[in-house]
């Protein structure tokens, strides 16, 4: 049977009537999220594409109608094989775009600025401006190989894999990657924000509903990125602190030995509560200097510019500790294995199930707990 009587059957014609129905119940969170920021981005979408219609939608139309006047059987349509120019048919088609151009572009500058992830918010909702008392809440992200860490610095406590913030309070966002790029998204509390290995990045937010909703990775990430999920918990202010005395009656410690441990690579973590963490731990997270001895990047940066070093680095105690290459004389550097170059031929050929195929920081096989590093003895 030819397929366009296939569609025609009463089976599949109910199912395509039905269709509407049926998604009319999805709940599309994007274009109908709980935060203020994510609420103005969803408007942002709907006003761009409602521009972007004003002349698709009759472009599509009057293709329709011409191909219909004009079709070969109609004898009564004017017909003029000389005809080249018509001064109004030039102002429209190049006045409508212009104008519609101009408007995207005078919107999109404007919520650039406006919903730029890294300045404050002026509200918590329409009608609700804040004010000077209004403190944020911080919270620090670190997208680890595959688990996420939420350290709460106010409070003192830190999670895996669980996100708890109080409703209507502007929460401040300060994030980084321990290995490689990531991407911290909550799609019903704002945009999509990226997360990188020696560097911060900034999102200002606010959940005006109490609920439950999904935070997700959306940037691929290696084997584990699938199940890189949390779920976002928003509170009212009495549950939040109620959650924050639960939280710190745990007896698990977050400090510099522990997250060296989370950092290692695994997947399907369930979620992790600590009760105390250590000072300054995302800092060092940040400076790539978690690893006692190892030189935070802004001491190699501030000795490398020639000023006078006013303090030691952050991680390292005086006499103790790796000095970094740009502390050592050139008779003192030697070269080094390249931990991304390959060793042999490719695991993969060999191997298809290798561990080794499944890592993307590095060519050699990374120690996981029970194993040792490749080169190790």
């Amino acid at each position: 049977m030819p397929p366009f009587r296939r569609a025609l059957r009463p089976t599949a014609l109910i199912a395509t009537l039905a269709a509407p129905l049926v998604l009319g119940g999805c709940d599309l969170v994007v274009m109908n999220p709980s935060g203020d920021v994510a609420r103005q981005q969803a408007d942002l979408i709907l006003w761009s594409t409602f521009l972007m219609l004003l002349i698709i939608v009759p472009v599509m139309a009057l293709t329709v109608l011409f191909a219909f006047k004009y079709r070969a059987s109609n004898r009564d349509a004017e017909y003029q094989p000389d005809w080249d120019h018509s001064t109004r048919i030039e102002l429209v088609i190049w006045s409508a775009p212009l104008l519609i151009i101009i408007a995207l572009g005078a919107l999109t500058w404007l919520a650039t600025h406006k919903l730029d992830p890294y300045r404050p918010l002026d509200r918590i909702a329409p009608g609700k401006p804040i004010t000077a008392n209004d403190k944020p809440l911080e919270i620090q992200v670190v997208s680890l190989d595959w688990k996420w860490l939420f350290i709460y610095p106010e409070q003192g406590i830190a999670t895996v894999n669980e996100l708890v913030l109080p409703a209507d309070r502007q929460v401040r966002f300060r994030l980084t990657s321990s290995s490689v790029m990531n991407t911290f998204y909550v799609p019903a509390l704002a945009g999509m924000i990226y997360t990188m290995p020696g560097m911060e990045t900034k999102l200002h937010a606010v959940m005006n509903k109490v609920g439950s909703f999904e935070g997700v990775s959306a940037n691929y990430s290696g084997a584990g990125f699938s199940d890189m999920r949390f779920p976002t918990l928003s509170v009212d202010p009495a549950g939040f602190e109620q959650w924050v005395a639960k939280t710190k009656a745990s007896d698990t410690a977050l400090d510099a030995s522990e997250y060296l441990t989370l950092e290692k690579p695994s997947e399907k973590v369930p979620a992790m509560h600590f009760g105390t963490i250590e000072a300054g731990l995302f800092d060092r997270i940040v400076q790539m200097c978690v690893k006692p001895g190892s030189t935070c990047t802004s001491h190699m940066m501030h000795h490398g510019s020639g000023a006078q070093q006013v303090a030691p680095p952050v991680n390292d105690k005086p006499g103790e500790g790796a000095d970094g290459a740009l502390m050592k004389s050139p008779d003192e550097m030697k070269t080094s294995p390249h931990l991304m170059h390959p060793h042999g031929a490719p695991a993969g050929k060999s191997e298809p199930g290798a561990e080794s195929n499944r890592n993307m920081t590095r060519m050699d096989a990374p120690a996981y707990p029970g194993r040792a590093a490749a080169g190790e003895a």
